[in-house]
C-alpha cells in the first residue's frame, strides 16, 4: 500500500529567526555557571522543539505507521528524560568538584607558605652556626697569640735568671776576696795575737795560703763543673711555671680539638639538614602532585541507610581504608538486593566446584545475619566431621543437605556474593579466605582452639567461678599460655582487654566478656588483637626464614636448605611439624619427603617466593626461641 503523501504546507516554518529564538547562547559576562547551564538546556530544548512538532505531524498524517512512529517517539522521549535526569544528578558533583579544587589550591598555598617559613628558619639557623664558627676561629687565633706571647716571656725570664746567676757568682767571689784581704790586714796590724813566735806565724800563714790555693782550685773546679747549673729553687719554680703553661697549652689544644669536632659535626649536620630539606621538598612536590584531599566522611551520614547514628556506629574506630570498605559494602548491599538473578559462570576447570553452573540462578536475598548464622553452622558441621573431602566440595554438599538439590546453586551463588562483598565482617572474610584457598582451614581451626584453650585457662584460675580475674592473674595466664610472646605483646593484649597503665593490678575484669561476639559475629577487641598478633608473628617468622636463606625472592631454593633454615630459626621444631611445613611449601605428600637431609633431592627445587606464599597460607607459628635470644 502506498504511503500517503504528506502535506508540506503544515510543516512550513520561518526560515529567518532571531538567534535567541533558536536557543543560541550569547556571551554575557554577568551570567553565572548555573545560569549558563540553564540557558544551554533551554537552547537545546528549543532546537529540538521543531523536530518534535514535525514528527508529531508525521504521526498524525501517516496513519498506517502511527503506532510504530509513536513508539519511536516515546522511546526517544524516555531516553531524553533519562539523560536530563542524569545531567541533573551530575550537576551537584560538578559543584562539589569545583569546591574540592578550591580546597586543594588553598592547601597547596598553605603548604608552600609553611615550606617558605621553614626554609627561612633553616637559613637563620645556618647564619647563626656560621657566626659561632667565626667566633670559635677568633678564639683559636687569640689563644695561639697568647701561647706565643707566653713563650716569649718565658725566654726573657730565663735569660734574666741566667744573668742574675752570673752576677751573684761574681759578687760572692768579690766578697770572699775582700774578706781575705781584711783578714790579712788585721793579722799584719796586730802581730801580738800569735805571741812572740814569728816562725809559727810564718808557718801558719803559709798553711793558710796553701788552704786558700786549694780552696781556690776547688772553687774554680766547681765553677767549671757547675757554672751552667741552675739553683734547685729556681729550677723548681721554673719547672712549676713550665708545667702550668704546659697544662694550659694542653687544655687549649683539647678545647681546640673539641671546637674542631663541633665544627665538623655542625658542618655534617648542616649538610644532612640540607639533604633532608631537599628530600622533604621533593617529597612535598610529589605529594602535592599525586595526593588527594582527605575525604569528609561526614557526608556519608545522609547517604547511608540509618542516618548519622548508624554511620557513627559503622565508622567508629576505623581508618580511611576501612571506611572505604564499609562504604563499598553499603553500596554493594543495595546493588545486591536489586539483583533478582545471578549469571552462571560455566563448567570450566578454573571455576570452583560450588559455582559450576550454566544459566541463571535466583538471588535468595538473605539478610546479613542469616548468612552469618549459615556460615557458623557450616563451620560446626565441618569441625564435627573427619575433614576428608576438600573444603569447597564440603561447602557444596552442605548446601545440598541444607536446602536440597534444587536450590543448592542459588544459595551457593547468593552466599558467595555476600561473603565476597562483606570483607569487614570477621566471619565472612575468614570463610571467604578458606573457601577460595587463600588460607588453609587449619589456620581458622587452630585460632579457635587457641581462643578456647585461653578461656579454659582463665576459667581454671577462677576458682570461685565468679567470672572475674585480677589484672595480675590475667597477665599470668597470658604469659603461661603464650610463653614466646614478648612483654609488649602481653601489654597490648591486656590493654585490649581493658587494662590501662595507670590502673591497679587488683582491678577485677569480667574475662568471659572478652570472648563474646555481637549479632554479626564480630569478636571483641581482645580476640581481634590476638588474631592480629598471630598474623604479625607469622610475617616475622617468614621474614626471618627468608633472611636465614639469604636469597632473593626470584631465586630458587632446595628442600634441604629450607629444612636447615627452619631448624636454625626454630630449633624446637618437632619432626612432624617440620614435615608438614615442608609438605605445604613444596606441595608434596609427607610420605614422599626424604627421611634424611643427606638423601638426594636435587630435583626438589622451587622459587623462594612460591615457598613463602604457600607457607603464608598455612598455620605457621614458632615452636620455641632461637638459642641466642632469651624468652621474655
Amino acid at each position: 500500500m502506498a504511503c500517503p503523501k504528506p502535506r508540506c504546507s503544515r510543516f512550513t516554518t520561518t526560515s529567518r529567526t532571531h538567534p535567541q529564538s533558536l536557543g543560541v547562547i550569547t556571551d554575557d559576562p554577568f551570567l553565572t555557571e548555573t545560569d549558563k547551564t540553564q540557558k544551554r538546556k533551554l537552547s537545546q530544548k528549543r532546537k529540538t522543539q521543531p523536530y518534535r512538532e514535525i514528527f508529531e505531524f508525521f504521526i498524525e498524517d501517516f496513519k498506517t505507521y502511527k503506532p510504530l512512529l509513536s513508539s519511536i517517539k516515546n522511546a526517544y522521549e524516555v531516553m531524553l528524560a533519562h539523560q536530563r535526569e542524569k545531567i541533573r544528578a551530575l550537576e551537584p558533583l560538578k559543584a562539589k568538584l569545583v569546591t574540592m579544587n578550591e580546597d586543594c589550591n588553598e592547601r597547596i598555598l598553605a603548604m608552600r607558605a609553611e615550606e617558605r617559613s621553614e626554609i627561612s628558619m633553616l637559613k637563620k639557623e645556618k647564619m647563626n652556626l656560621l657566626k659561632i664558627i667565626d667566633k670559635k676561629n677568633e678564639e683559636k687565633i687569640s689563644l695561639q697569640s697568647e701561647v706565643t706571647k707566653l713563650r716569649k716571656t718565658l725566654a726573657e725570664e730565663y735569660l734574666r735568671y741566667l744573668s742574675e746567676r752570673d752576677a751573684r757568682k761574681i759578687l760572692i767571689a768579690d766578697l770572699n776576696e775582700l774578706r781575705y784581704q781584711r783578714e790579712d790586714m788585721s793579722l799584719a796590724q796586730s802581730p801580738g795575737i800569735w805571741g812572740e813566735d814569728p816562725m809559727k806565724l810564718t808557718v801558719a800563714l803559709k798553711m793558710t795560703r796553701q788552704d786558700l790555693t786549694r780552696t781556690q782550685m776547688e772553687l774554680n773546679t766547681m765553677k767549671a763543673n757547675f757554672g751552667d747549673v741552675v739553683p734547685r729553687r729556681d729550677f723548681e719554680m721554673q719547672e712549676k711555671t713550665n708545667k702550668d703553661l704546659q697544662e694550659q697549652l694542653d687544655s687549649l689544644r683539647d678545647d681546640y680539638r673539641e671546637v674542631c669536632k663541633e665544627h665538623d659535626m655542625l658542618l655534617q649536620l648542616h649538610m644532612s639538614t640540607l639533604k633532608e630539606r631537599d628530600q622533604y621538598h621533593s617529597e612535598l612536590q610529589e605529594i602535592q602532585r599525586t595526593s588527594t584531599p582527605r575525604p569528609d566522611w561526614s557526608k556519608c551520614e545522609d547517604v547511608v541507610a540509618g542516618g548519622p547514628d548508624r554511620w557513627q556506629m559503622l565508622a567508629e574506630g576505623k581508618n580511611s581504608d576501612q571506611l572505604v570498605d564499609v562504604l563499598l559494602e553499603e553500596i554493594g548491599v543495595g546493588l545486591l538486593q536489586e539483583k533478582d538473578f545471578f549469571p552462571g559462570l560455566g563448567y570450566e576447570e578454573s571455576i570452583p566446584p560450588f559455582l559450576r553452573f550454566e544459566g541463571v540462578v535466583e538471588n535468595k536475598k538473605p539478610t546479613k545475619k542469616d548468612v552469618i548464622n549459615l556460615l557458623k553452622d557450616a563451620w560446626k558441621e565441618r569441625l564435627a566431621e573427619e575433614q576428608k573431602e576438600k573444603f569447597q566440595d564440603f561447602f557444596l554438599n552442605f548446601l545440598e543437605r541444607r536446602f536440597g538439590p534444587a536450590d543448592t546453586m542459588a544459595w551457593a551463588y547468593t552466599i558467595f556474593e555476600n561473603i565476597k562483598l562483606f570483607r569487614s565482617n570477621e566471619v565472612m572474610s575468614q570463610f571467604y579466605a578458606v573457601l577460595m584457598g587463600k588460607w588453609n582451614e587449619s589456620v581458622y581451626i587452630k585460632q579457635k582452639e587457641t581462643v578456647t584453650q585461653l578461656l579454659k585457662e582463665m576459667t581454671n584460675v577462677d576458682s570461685q567461678n565468679e567470672g572475674l580475674l585480677t589484672m595480675e592473674q590475667l597477665s599470668t595466664v597470658l604469659k603461661s599460655t603464650f610463653p614466646l610472646k614478648k612483654e609488649e605483646k602481653i601489654q597490648e593484649l591486656m590493654e585490649a582487654g581493658g587494662w590501662h597503665p595507670n590502673s591497679s593490678n587488683a582491678d577485677l575484669l569480667d574475662y568471659r566478656s572478652l570472648f563474646l561476639e555481637d549479632e554479626e559475629g564480630q569478636s571483641r577487641p581482645f580476640v581481634q588483637q590476638l588474631w592480629e598478633q598471630y598474623l604479625d608473628e607469622k610475617d616475622d617468622y617468614l621474614k626471618e626464614l627468608k633472611q636465614e636463606l639469604g636469597l632473593e625472592l626470584r631465586e630458587k631454593v632446595t628442600l634441604p636448605k629450607v629444612r636447615e633454615a627452619l631448624m636454625t630459626i626454630d630449633p624446637k621444631l618437632d619432626k612432624q611439624t617440620l614435615n608438614s611445613y615442608l609438605s605445604q611449601a613444596f606441595q608434596l605428600p609427607v610420605t614422599e619427603l626424604p627421611e634424611e637431609p643427606e638423601e638426594k633431592t636435587e630435583n626438589i627445587i622451587i622459587q623462594l617466593q612460591t615457598v613463602l606464599e604457600r607457607l603464608q597460607m598455612a598455620d605457621v607459628r614458632r615452636m620455641g626461641p632461637r638459642e641466642q635470644e632469651p624468652v621474655s
